[in-house]
């Protein structure tokens, strides 16, 4: 299993079309993919989950990811969460 720790710049947080995008690209990788905020973990797959987080810039968050492509997946998505990507 690989983890990530990262703070979210991306100048929206994890809103709208943002969310969306990011997960989409999750669900290009194989591995199970978490994203955790303080002591909620949220599916990364999951578009209703991810928006139920709040994730806002600024925000401190876990990645996880466990699969044949977990370090791809963790490098790529911790990307999408410093920048803005619409």
């Amino acid at each position: 299993m690989y983890m990530r720790q990262t703070v979210v710049r991306c100048d929206s947080g994890l809103h709208n079309e943002q969310v969306t995008y990011f997960v989409q690209k999750a669900n290009e990788y194989r591995s199970s993919i978490w994203l955790e905020v303080g002591s909620r973990r949220m599916n990364a797959k999951s578009l209703l989950g991810m928006m139920s987080l709040g994730v806002v810039t600024g925000t401190g968050v876990t990645l996880y990811a466990d699969g044949p492509d977990a370090a791809e997946a963790i490098d790529t998505l911790e990307a999408l969460l410093q920048q803005d990507i619409y």
